[in-house]
């Protein structure tokens, strides 16, 4: 975890040195947890068997989608390692990590619930899936155990039920946020069709309102180029008389809806474009029409530190979700070292300080959702370049 900003944090007295990781926390009314873990471990691999990682005496629940097929199990098994990467570098913590295997479905998902709460987990980390939050929140709230799951779809999130994630919701806030501080004050957007589509678009209505500036044209489209003309020329007219567009889409889109847009009489040199984390992409640089566009995004200091470690220990490169377990699996380890009987606590987990973890500050909402502290990024030929650095710490809540 890369350190955050000290300034704003009580922190206590005493320095923990973990292994050569600094944590440094708060008090217990606004715990805010910093790792420095950018150096390679010194630490012996953990000790494991086939159903657990670590030996320690606080069980964690670990449930993946190990077994499920095509890109999920990779997604899992990487995540899987980036956990056990993570009780490593913090030399070996009082946590032994219950793996479970879900499958990737929902009645695997409730087993594996039950099984890590028959073993005694004082909390559980996963699933990925929405569809198997909901069934291991359940398991776990009769037990009274709080769950850390995956899922961006932010309808699963509960109270004791918190997403470790990167939502939606977070990217179009700060990008929007941004470009109105910047003296942008009318927008239009093109948003794909499907429930991604709705979650962003109530996000941004809801954002641009707040901040007083107004939406001139919003288009919805069909992932299908050949149904894409009529929006993008309705879109492209009223920008016009806008000053920035805003395409939350992915690389596999966005490049299509841009030219599509400039064919039907948009001014790319004049309007603003604006995306969300899922333009930090290679394809998305290489595209010489999206340079100069803004988008919302960790900082990805930490991702890459993190990677060459990842790379070190397992000889492969991890996937990118892949920072959310090994940040979950630090954050438990350091709350059983520091918070004593309360570290699942209501009020430890959901503290107004956060945490600082891979991708930078974090912290969980009292209804599961959470906060992320995001930079802005420019595209250019050579990769993202920040213009707004993340913050350094949070505000009040809800701000």
């Amino acid at each position: 975890m890369v350190p955050a900003s000290q300034a704003s944090m009580q922190l206590l007295s005493r320095r923990l040195c973990v292994g050569g990781l600094l944590a440094l926390l708060a008090a217990c009314s606004s715990t805010s947890e910093v790792i420095n873990a950018n150096s390679p471990p010194s630490a012996q691999p953990l000790p494991q068997d086939q159903a657990a990682i670590g030996t320690g005496a606080v069980r964690v629940g670990l449930i993946l989608p190990l077994s499920a097929g095509g890109n999920a199990g990779t997604v899992a098994l990487s995540m899987k390692n980036a956990a056990e990467m993570a009780l490593v570098e913090f030399n070996s913590p009082n946590v032994q990590l219950l793996v479970k295997d879900d499958g990737g479905t929902s009645g695997g998902a409730q087993q594996a619930a039950q099984q890590v709460l028959a073993e005694g987990a004082e909390i559980i980390i996963g699933p990925l899936f929405a569809h198997s939050v909901g069934v291991v929140g359940a398991a776990a709230r009769q037990r009274g155990v709080p769950v850390i799951a995956f899922s961006t779809d932010a309808s699963v999130a509960a109270r004791g039920v918190y997403l470790l994630s990167f939502l939606p919701e977070s990217d179009v806030d700060r990008i929007v946020e941004y470009a109105i501080s910047s003296g942008k004050r009318s927008f239009a957007a093109m948003l794909s069709e499907g429930a991604y589509g709705n979650v962003v678009e109530g996000e941004f209505k809801q954002v641009v309102s707040r901040k007083g500036a107004r939406i001139v044209a919003l288009e919805r489209y069909p992932l299908d180029p050949g149904r894409m003309q009529a929006p993008a020329k309705l879109v492209a007219q009223a920008a016009r008389g806008a000053d920035a567009v805003f395409i939350p889409e992915g690389p596999e889109v966005v490049p299509l809806v841009v030219q599509t847009l400039i064919a039907g009489g948009l001014d790319t040199k004049r309007v603003q474009l604006l995306g969300t984390g899922l333009w930090d992409d290679p394809r998305i640089f290489n595209d010489a029409r999206l340079h100069g566009g803004l988008y919302a995004a960790p900082d990805s200091t930490g991702f890459r530190n993190f990677s060459a470690r990842y790379r070190q220990r397992y000889n492969q490169d991890p996937v990118r979700t892949s920072t959310l377990a090994y940040d979950a699996a630090a954050l438990v380890a350091a709350l059983v070292k520091t918070q004593g009987p309360q570290r699942f606590s209501e009020q430890v987990l959901t503290s107004a300080s956060g945490f600082s973890g891979i991708d930078g500050l974090f912290r969980f909402r009292t209804d599961g959702t959470n906060e992320r502290g995001l930079a802005v990024m420019r595209v250019g030929p050579t990769g993202g370049q920040v213009v707004s650095p993340p913050p350094r710490a949070f505000g009040a809540p809800g701000t």
